[in-house]
């Protein structure tokens, strides 16, 4: 299989104030296209930073990140909007649901970015909602649902685009074992259907889920 993400020598520093903080050091990362990898470690590890960079959120202080094979470093600012639009899905810990919205109008939301019609956008959101088992509360707003719902709908948006990639930072963080088990369930499902997923957790259990468990601890990786 080919490497659908690759770190090169990644370095993040942050500046606060005049002190330079490093987050990740001199990382080096291969991830082939329909792994299911997971990246543990304790808080302040570095890993919501590695997340970050994998997701383009953000951009090495040095090395090369290759998302698709296309280098992060030389991509504009819209360009790389639109490869974390086509490429990649997030499901967070915190949901970051729109409360105003309902579960269908949060799913419909990348779609919208994306500039799918409106038929469109109604019929993918519906479906997806299908598949992670909401379909009877569609139109309930994120304070109707409970947190498996939440996460449930998080993960319906984060397919929305169809990305090839799912970054899962967390995403059992805020619920009972039962329902964790649950959210695992549909993200090894995704899996099977041939999307690449991270998944960050500090929980062991789910860790053991992933077929490859990443430690990393001071910005370095301990083994992979």
């Amino acid at each position: 299989m080919n490497e659908i993400i690759e770190l090169k020598g990644v370095t993040k520093i942050y500046k606060m104030d005049k002190v330079l903080v490093p987050a990740l050091r001199g990382i080096n990362l291969k991830i082939r296209k329909g792994e299911f990898v997971s990246i543990m470690g304790p808080s302040g590890s570095g890993k919501t930073t590695l997340m970050n960079l994998i997701g383009c959120l953000d951009r090495p202080t040095e090395g090369e990140i290759y998302i698709a094979n296309k280098n992060i470093a030389k991509l504009g600012d819209d360009e790389l909007a639109k490869l974390r639009r086509e490429k990649i899905g997030f499901v967070f810990q915190q949901f970051n649901l729109i409360p105003r919205l309902t579960a269908l109008e949060n799913v419909e939301l990348p779609m919208w970015f994306a500039g799918l019609s409106k038929k469109k956008r109604r019929e993918r959101a519906i479906e997806l909602l299908k598949l992670v088992g909401l379909e009877k509360r569609i139109h309930h707003k994120p304070a109707e649902l409970s947190g498996g719902e939440r996460q449930r709908v998080s993960i319906a948006r984060a397919l929305a685009n169809n990305p090839e990639i799912i970054l899962a930072d967390e995403p059992t963080g805020n619920l009972d074992t039962k329902t964790g088990k649950e959210i695992m369930e549909i993200l090894k499902d995704l899996n099977k259907q041939g999307k690449t997923i991270v998944l960050v957790t500090h929980d062991e259990t789910f860790a053991k889920e992933a077929e490859r468990i990443i430690k990393i601890r001071d910005g370095r990786l301990l083994n992979d």
